[in-house]
């Protein structure tokens, strides 16, 4: 298995389940689901700026799950 960062290394020993591909998939399809849970698609109404400060953190959000998963799938090492 490839070096993992210490976030996706952290995600993956919270799993009680042993490491391997398998594992790895499995958490990284439910770090996706988690992200569009999170900030779903964002709506076409106007915003104040609160809302905007809201929405651009559930969109850092979102991204940060995306890319743990892509790390615990390989495709960003």
């Amino acid at each position: 298995m490839t070096n993992l960062s210490p976030v996706a290394q952290a995600v993956l020993d919270a799993t009680d389940y042993p490491e391997d591909w398998a594992t790895r998939i499995r958490v990284a399809a439910a770090l996706r689901a988690a992200a569009d849970e999170v900030a779903p698609f964002p709506g076409r109404y106007p915003m104040n700026e609160y809302m905007e400060g809201f929405r651009e953190a559930k969109q850092s959000v979102y991204h940060q799950l995306l890319a743990i998963a892509a790390e615990l799938e390989g495709f960003a090492e």
